[in-house]
């Protein structure tokens, strides 16, 4: 959850619990292009002028020499760890600095780039939402929640579900080949672009099948992929006439020094069991087993096999009470029973009572059941909110108020002070292999593998002397 917590957040944050009717619905294009409001609510932007000046410049140079020209773009880094990179239908490309900070040359964004602008002119978005494919799972209640519970709470996780758009491999492969053409035509050797898709591999096979999307989980993979863009670069490389072609490693890397790495605690972290969120002074405790995720505008737990979800967000009005009506009205609540209480010396209100509307075989009846919180610190309230099936609630409802009884201000100077990790851009020696090249700079064996995968390159990779490389540090 990050702390920009502006009238308009509110507003966002009241959103998530609104079904947003047609959100498959295909929308025309807008005149001036803005980063989608939804976008921007779930991710939030990177406050990095240089970088964002740098995809502007890129962009706009890669869109003039595209097939839709005048089409208008937009070009917007999102404040994301998640390795991603993503176009909307309406011009709107987002690159997250997680994916930014894993490019260890222009030549690889500038592929990706071109891949992404490609799916815009070959209208593959278009495609996808006409025929109502969007992706699923696009955040966590989406990928472990059970159908029954996940078409529940969906309006608590719809907020970036349009552009997560699944594509086949014909339009995959059409992409690659209008990323090569397009960042050889602005001058980058568009062969780094197969290699970063290794890159890509490597991390997904690190960390695992998860909830949150990857590159490669919106942008399938096929084994022939690398060998395919080698290829189609090597073609372009010869249509250039023998035109130097740019990779710019060490630019790059010295572009991007100082660039958060990893998720940024400040926006709130998970340790030992226990969420912590600096900025606002809060923690709770996380059922000892469900997983969880944090955006700027909520953050989810989830039991493991999908019967329950508990979320924390702001809630809308001007005090305990105000906000637990308004919560139990759009939860569609029938006969809540709301009691008044104090939870770690915080005013607060328990609303307990059954969700009622109609499943998606288009009866009517109970479709959860709830045990939710109103948490008032100071002149900010957090919904802290409990949903389960129906007459499970003797199950769920002591962990749900567990969850919120453990909710209290934040005091331990070593969480408040908490800071992330950022990009370092070090030297190495003559003879160096990339493993001892990080053992020299204080990066731990537990972490080799991790860094290498940052660095494009194996642990036993031989470095010669001033070749750049990163690590990460507080």
């Amino acid at each position: 959850m990050k702390t920009t917590y502006s009238s308009s957040l509110r507003r966002a944050a009241l959103l998530l619990l609104l079904p947003l009717a047609g959100s498959t619905a295909f929308r025309a294009p807008a005149p001036a292009k803005e980063p989608d409001p939804q976008v921007v609510a779930q991710f939030g932007l990177l406050n990095n002028p240089v970088l964002q000046k740098f995809i502007d410049q890129k962009g706009q140079q890669m869109a003039a020499v595209s097939s839709r020209a005048d089409f208008g773009y937009q070009f917007t880094i999102l404040d994301s760890p998640m390795i991603n990179a993503f176009a909307a239908p309406d011009g709107n490309v987002y690159f997250t600095r997680g994916i930014m900070a894993h490019f260890n040359d222009e030549a690889q964004f500038a592929g990706v780039l071109g891949h992404e602008l490609g799916h815009v002119t070959a209208r593959h978005g278009e495609k996808q939402q006409s025929r109502s494919t969007l992706a699923s799972g696009a955040l966590l209640l989406g990928s472990i929640l059970s159908k029954r519970v996940a078409s529940i709470a969906q309006p608590l996780s719809q907020g970036v579900g349009l552009v997560f758009l699944k594509y086949g491999r014909d339009d995959e492969r059409e992409a690659d080949k209008l990323g090569v053409a397009y960042s050889s035509k602005i001058g980058y050797d568009a062969s780094h672009m197969a290699d970063f898709f290794l890159t890509l591999q490597r991390q997904e096979q690190a960390s695992g099948a998860g909830g949150t999307p990857t590159f490669l989980s919106s942008h399938p993979n096929s084994a022939d992929r690398y060998s395919t863009v080698k290829q189609l670069a090597s073609q372009a490389k010869q249509q250039q006439g023998g035109r130097a072609l740019t990779v710019n490693r060490n630019g790059y890397l010295r572009m991007i020094e100082g660039l958060p790495y990893g998720d940024d605690p400040r926006q709130g972290f998970v340790e030992g069991g226990v969420f912590y969120h600096p900025e606002l002074k809060f923690q709770f405790p996380i059922p000892q087993g469900w997983k969880s995720q944090n955006s700027p505008q909520q953050f989810q737990m989830a039991e493991p096999n999908g019967k329950a979800v508990q979320i924390l967000t702001l809630a809308p009005g001007n005090s305990a009470d105000e906000a637990a009506q308004a919560l139990a009205k759009e939860l569609s609540l029938n006969s809540p029973q709301a009691t008044r209480t104090t939870i770690n010396g915080l005013p607060a209100v328990a609303i307990q009572g059954d969700q009622v509307g109609q499943d998606q075989q288009g009866r009517q009846g109970i479709q959860a059941s709830t045990l939710s919180y109103v948490i008032q610190d100071g002149k900010t309230l957090y919904a802290l909110i409990g949903l389960c099936a129906p007459n499970t609630l003797n199950s769920y409802g002591a962990t749900f108020q567990r969850t919120a009884q453990g909710f209290r201000r934040l005091t331990d100077a070593n969480k408040l002070n908490r800071q992330s990790e950022k990009i370092r851009i070090r030297t190495a020696k003559a003879g160096q292999t990339l493993a001892q090249a990080l053992t020299a700079n204080g990066v731990s064996t537990k972490r080799h593998q991790e860094l290498a995968i940052l660095n494009g390159m194996q642990t036993t990779d031989k470095l010669s002397a001033g070749t750049l490389f990163k690590v990460v540090g507080r």
